[in-house]
């Protein structure tokens, strides 16, 4: 049985969050593509998971039989998070831009499922080469060229992180401008903003008949 993992961040519930919509498109399209198939669904922002801390960390570094308690609990819950992971055949990750990057919940979760010797570094890691596709919505444009390119930090950080450290085959959706019209001086821009958005629908499920 195909399993999809969907990941969503954004702090807006439901069509008032771009991301959360073109990523419950992507899901219902592979759904279509795969009967029967299961989705592993996780809102980080309903749900959000612990930050990564000492005990967490250096459980991930050490021989189980040597984890204190606390760092048994900790790494306990990181294995939860890694097993989703890697039970994936693909995944789907709703990413927005906040303040130039991706929400702190997200970033969270990340550092949760980076494992050295497991889900990274390791040349028997489960997630290498799993499809991954990222939803990430903006408000204005960072597109190369624009005077905002230089402070785009969602795409550049994910690239590295899914396609360096986990090794995945990672696809990027953007939606751009999506508060051009609620915006005076972007208002011109509106109609770019439908039409990203437009674009962004119907990449998520092209990429999910390919997923």
């Amino acid at each position: 049985m195909a399993t999809l993992l969907h990941i969503d961040s954004s702090a807006f519930p439901g069509e008032a969050s771009t991301s959360r919509a073109v990523t419950e498109a992507f899901r219902r399209a592979w759904l279509e593509e795969h009967p029967g198939g299961q989705v592993i669904y996780r809102d980080l922002a309903v749900e959000p998971v612990p930050h990564i801390t000492a005990d967490a960390h250096s459980a991930g570094l050490l021989d189980p039989a040597e984890h204190t308690e606390e760092q048994a609990r900790a790494f306990a819950e990181r294995l939860v998070l890694i097993a989703e992971l890697e039970a994936a055949d693909a995944v789907v990750i709703g990413a927005p831009m906040y303040n130039f990057t991706v929400p702190s919940t997200l970033k969270a979760w990340l550092d949760q499922v980076i494992l050295m010797g497991r889900t990274a570094g390791s040349p028997e890691s489960r997630v290498k080469g799993t499809p991954v596709t990222v939803v990430t919505s903006r408000g204005g444009s960072y597109a190369p060229g624009t005077p905002r390119a230089p402070h785009e930090h969602v795409l550049n950080y994910l690239e590295s992180v899914l396609s360096v450290i986990f090794e995945m085959e990672a696809t990027f959706i953007v939606a751009d401008l999506t508060l051009a019209a609620e915006i005076p001086a972007l208002q011109h821009l509106a109609p770019l903003g439908e039409q990203s958005r437009a674009d962004a629908f119907e990449a998520a499920e092209k990429a999910a008949r390919a997923a």
